[in-house]
């Protein structure tokens, strides 16, 4: 067939019009002002280069990590402190408090819902006095540096969907994720590693862990060179990043150039977008042979930063790795990091594994804000911490007075930030006497995705992608606010 035959019959209406007539306006215009016509900084002689109006005003941070505990950790054994639930305990909850709400199918068919309190110990910490439990006791070392949101809720109550939720704004596949979402707009300071970066470590709990998928991480819909670029938690970080052997870095080279100029060829034939993403991850691969080894080698790192991490930091998969990482990562340019931690959906024996969960990964956070503000970069890094959902007050199955578990609960839970542009000491919210309800200043996890495009200089009501009639955004269509008491 002939090639504009074929180009042409590729073309969908939509596409046909959107690349037409209404672009040679723009394109005339460009011609004319040059490169810089709207006054955007030139970014050309970067690989990752942001669009070119974003960002749309000053941002407070350059990098993101985003510290994500898959499964739903309970705040009422972390950070909701309730202490006269001892009082209620093994008591019904009221039907007034629970107000019909949807349960899951684990404990929906229960004849009683008995209240189960905390078997944690709780106490103050920093200046600004946070109740915290023994459980994160080395993250609310920096209670100072944290704003704590009580009040976040969400749409979804099983997992797959509230996890597609929490970093895509829907419950559906298809759509971008956070990560994506800031790569695509903003793009990245490195040229050798990849401008969002996910982790998925090892967990200690014995219970069943929710699956990941990829969704969390997905461009959905922008182009597929924004995709999380997942590290292995074992063996090599990435598949293949050694040559075989008998082929050298330059032949290596060699290879790539012919290639990319068969594909530039065949993109120049055809106008298929993704034969360009084929090609910058080419580029990028080849990159990365250098940078990964250079990155995942801590020969460099002090013994006193190493032993701050607790003593799995030199293991490789494990959350403590993958906290020094993160922190290695946004030191090289990287701009979203995502730690993805499994094994928090605790419907039983749920004081004994949350405190596993914690062993992994609560010295490591702490840690790791140490680690940033000594060398300079939690002005410039925001953090993120939380789950999908949260716990409900009740117990799952059998209570007595060492153990509990807790079913799914998306009315009200915790999450928190620090570092770049937030207000450390905050506390925004508060729930119900059960933590089962909000009682206060309630937050939707879209206003904390359009917070977290705040921070890094995006107006999220515009940073949009046609789709599928709509202009799609991170935070969807109905109106989100930037939880403005949460900054400084």
């Amino acid at each position: 067939m002939d090639p504009l035959v074929e180009w042409t019959n590729l073309q969908t209406r939509r596409q046909f019009f959107h690349h037409s007539g209404i672009r040679l306006g723009g394109l005339g215009l460009a011609s004319v002002l040059g490169h810089n016509a709207l006054g955007a900084p030139t970014s050309s002689a970067r690989m990752n280069p942001p669009l070119p109006d974003l960002p749309h005003f000053a941002p407070k941070a350059k990098a993101v990590i985003y510290l994500h505990m898959n499964g739903g950790p309970s705040q009422l054994d972390t950070w909701d402190y309730k202490p006269h639930l001892a009082d209620w305990y093994d008591k019904d909850l009221p039907p007034s408090v629970q107000g019909g709400q949807r349960l899951t199918g684990m404990t929906s068919k229960q004849t009683r819902f008995p209240v189960a309190p905390s078997l944690f110990e709780f106490s103050r910490y920093g200046q600004c006095g946070r109740w915290a439990s023994e459980l994160v006791k080395h993250t609310a070392l920096h209670s100072d540096d944290i704003a704590l949101v009580k009040t976040v809720h969400t749409n979804a109550i099983n997992h797959d969907p509230a996890c597609t939720f929490v970093m895509t704004g829907r419950e559906v596949p298809g759509y971008a994720s956070l990560g994506s979402w800031l790569s695509y707009g903003l793009g990245s300071e490195s040229d050798n590693l990849p401008a969002f970066v996910v982790l998925t470590p090892t967990w200690k709990s014995t219970g069943a862990a929710q699956a990941l998928f990829t969704r969390m991480w997905s461009s959905g819909f922008l182009p597929g060179r924004f995709n999380g670029v997942a590290l292995r938690s074992s063996g090599d970080p990435v598949l293949y990043i050694q040559n075989p052997d008998g082929v050298s870095t330059a032949s290596r080279r060699s290879m790539l150039d012919t290639l990319a100029e068969m594909n530039t060829h065949r993109f120049q034939t055809m106008g298929d977008p993704d034969i360009q993403n084929r090609i910058s991850q080419y580029e990028m691969a080849f990159r990365m042979q250098t940078s990964v080894p250079e990155l995942v080698d801590l020969s460099g790192e002090t013994a006193a930063t190493l032993e701050s991490y607790g003593q799995d930091v030199s293991k490789q998969g494990t959350f403590a790795s993958s906290a020094i990482m993160a922190r290695r990562l946004v030191e090289r340019g990287v701009r979203v990091v995502q730690i993805l931690h499994r094994g928090w959906d605790q419907h039983g024996n749920l004081p004994s594994e949350i405190r596993l969960q914690c062993q992994d990964t609560d010295q490591a956070i702490g840690a790791l804000l140490a680690d940033l503000k000594q060398r300079g970069l939690f002005e410039s890094t925001l953090v993120v911490w939380g789950g999908e959902f949260g716990r409900t007050v009740y117990s799952q199955g059998t209570l007595t007075k060492t153990n509990y578990g807790r079913d799914h609960h998306p009315r009200n839970f915790c999450m928190w930030m620090a570092g770049a542009g937030v207000k450390g000491g905050a506390v925004l919210g508060e729930s119900d006497d059960f933590s089962y309800n909000i009682a206060s200043d309630p937050v939707h996890l879209n206003d904390l995705n359009a917070t977290i495009l705040h921070l890094c200089g995006i107006d999220h009501e515009r940073l949009s992608v046609k789709f599928q009639g709509l202009d799609a955004r991170l935070t969807g269509v109905e109106k989100q606010k930037v939880v403005s008491q949460i900054l400084s």
